[in-house]
């Protein structure tokens, strides 16, 4: 069965379950999106995704 979800609605779940249960402030979730933002325009990017690309296909069980 394969479920598709925008990543946003995904990330936009966790940030209110982090506030919820876990007690973290809103601005702490904003400055880590931000910070986010920030490292996507930085010479770290393609590191950044090529290691979340694997690490999802680790956890999928998918390969190309």
């Amino acid at each position: 069965m394969t479920v598709s979800l925008p990543l946003v609605a995904v990330l936009g779940v966790i940030a209110w379950a982090a506030i919820k249960f876990l007690g973290i402030r809103l601005w702490v979730v904003v400055v880590i999106a931000l910070f986010g933002f920030y490292l996507s325009q930085t010479f770290l990017a393609p590191a950044i995704d090529t290691g979340t690309r694997t690490g999802v296909e680790v956890i999928g069980g998918t390969t190309d």
